[in-house]
Formats: structure tokens, sequence, C-alpha cells
């Protein structure tokens, strides 16, 4: 039973029961709900932005994981860059250097993969920038191991030939050269015998008598036999593979044709003085990718150590080309 109340009443000095009419009671009732619900509301908010609902604590939670793991990924992926640049600079310093062949170039290795548009679907969420670059990393060391991989096939390719190749390579002296001093002229800027000048020498030439007999320096095909009253005058290269041509100029006659197969050490043709010659001698040159190469660096099956630091020396005095 509910407990009655009662007031004083001033007027007649008595104690009369309280009573209540019903807009006094859907006051009171309205008042306790809009006090209830703003507290109700205070608390939500303070529990929701500052706390979190249990589904958002877990969501949190695995957003944190996530997090953590996108970062031992970078790690991860930090440390394979780093694996692949260092198997990039043995390839191009160590393995394709052993055999003469050209390092790959940086633009190549560093070749994009795919367009743009190729993370476009990755694009538009929280946390877009993370993905988007773990996916452009991981394309990138996919193009660059895919590069690494056909460069490792044509290493291997040149290992399997290493002996066809140390065969083809230009190894000896053209001429039977028992004194390094015949080489009257070296490779380099040097004096034209005829204009005076000094102009680019891309060979060597060896001061001989004629007829003395010339030989194929490697293994090759025989490219060209020339006759001719200008420049080398009669002239004869030879193609060795694995980028190496040989030139033997000024010669006298001739004991290959063209197209023939030669071996190192072959007699190919005698020494004369044909062509824009002073006298007679052998101007011999090596190239390495239709470029000229200084050939007495290629001399190494003929030289002792102390000869070649001689040719070395010999090579940086000054003088008259022959031709």
């Amino acid at each position: 039973m509910a407990r009655q109340k009662y007031v004083f009443n001033q007027k007649s000095l008595s104690y009369e029961l309280y009573r209540v009419n019903w807009k006094q009671r859907l006051f009171g009732v309205l008042s306790y709900i809009l006090t209830t619900g703003a507290f109700a509301a205070v608390f939500v908010f303070i529990a929701f932005h500052f706390f979190g609902s249990p589904k958002e604590r877990m969501q949190k939670r695995e957003l944190d994981f996530l997090k953590l793991q996108y970062e031992f990924m970078s790690n991860r992926l930090e440390s394979m860059d780093k694996l692949v640049a260092d198997l990039q600079q043995r390839d191009d310093y160590i393995y394709r250097t052993i055999f003469e062949a050209e390092p790959i170039p940086s633009s190549v290795r560093r070749a994009g993969f795919g367009g743009t548009d190729r993370y476009e679907k990755l694009i538009g969420f929280k946390n877009s920038e993370i993905v988007v670059e773990t996916a452009k990393r991981l394309d990138r060391i996919a193009s660059q191991l895919y590069v690494q991989s056909k460069s490792f096939d044509e290493v291997y390719d040149l290992a399997r030939n290493k002996s066809e190749m140390l065969a083809s390579i230009p190894a000896i002296q053209p001429i039977k050269n028992h004194d390094i001093r015949r080489i009257s002229s070296h490779f380099g800027v040097r004096l034209d015998p005829f204009y005076k000048v000094n102009k680019f020498h891309q060979g060597v030439d060896f001061s001989a008598t004629t007829g003395t007999e010339v030989f194929a320096t490697g293994d090759g095909v025989v490219s060209k036999v020339e006759r001719s009253y200008f420049g080398y005058g009669n002239t004869i290269i030879i193609d060795h593979g694995f980028g190496y041509k040989t030139l033997y100029g000024h010669l006298s006659a001739f004991s290959i044709k063209r197209g023939e197969k030669v071996k190192r050490g072959q007699l190919i043709g005698k020494v004369g003085s044909t062509g824009k010659s002073t006298s007679p001698h052998l101007h011999y040159e090596v190239h390495k990718g239709d470029r000229p190469v200084n050939p007495i660096h290629f001399f190494f099956n003929d030289l002792t150590p102390e000869e070649y630091e001689m040719i070395l020396e010999l090579s940086l005095l000054p003088s008259q080309t022959m031709d």
C-alpha cells in the first residue's frame, strides 16, 4: 500500500491529504523519461566514443593486427629489395663480367609493371595507401626477379659455352713476335705519317719483313677477305663470335678464304705493305661489340707479367703510325 503524503495548509492551519492531479502526474512522468533519456544518451555517447562497442573493439583489434602484419610485410619486402639489388649487382659486376657480357641497363631492371589503373580497385578505402604501396612493391620485385631470371638463363648459356668462348677470344699475337719492341705503333692517338696530324689509331702495328707469317688469334669464321690499294690494303676480318672481331691489314698474301672456319694459331696470310703504308708491317685490330679495344690487353697467352708491364709502358710513349 502506497504511503500517503500530507501537506500543511497555512490558511486552515491544518494538515491535509496531498492529492496529485493528472497534469502533475503527466509532467512528472515526462520529466522522468526526459531525464532518463538524457542520461542514457550521455552514457551511450561516452561509451561509443571513448570505449566503443564490443563489436567495434573487436574490429579495432583486427585492424591493429592487420596494420602490424602490413608492417612485418613491409620489412620483409625491404629485405627482399636488398636481396634483389645484391643479386643484380653480382650479376652485372661478377657473373656477366666473367663471361664478357654487357651489364643489363638500369632502365630495363627498373621497368614498370602494369599501368596506373592496375591499382584502381584498391583505392577508396580507409587504408588504401598501405595496400596500394604494398601491391606496387610486390609488382616491382616480381618484375625485377623476372628480368634477373632471364639474365641468369643467359649467363647459364654463356657458362655452357665457356670453353668455346675461351677458344674464340683473341688471346695471342698475330705474328711470332719474340721482341715486343717490334710493335712500332700502339693503340690511341698517334701521328699520321702522311698527313702529319694526330689521329686515333684503332690497333697496333707490328714491324716485320714482307712474307712474315700471320696467324689467327682466336677461333672464328672469316667474314671478309679483301684486296685493295687503299686504306689497310689487303685485309682479313675474322668474326670470333661472342662480340669479338679481329682485323689484319696490309697483307701481301692470303691463306684462307671468306666463310672458312679457322682455329687459333692457324696461318691466314703474310705481312706486306699494301694500301696506305710506309713500310712492311701488320696492322692488327680487336673489336668488342663493334668498338675498337686495345689489342695488347689480349696478348695474355704470349706475354709474361714482366713483358706485359713493359708493353704497357711502351704504349704510353709518343709514336708515329706506319699507315
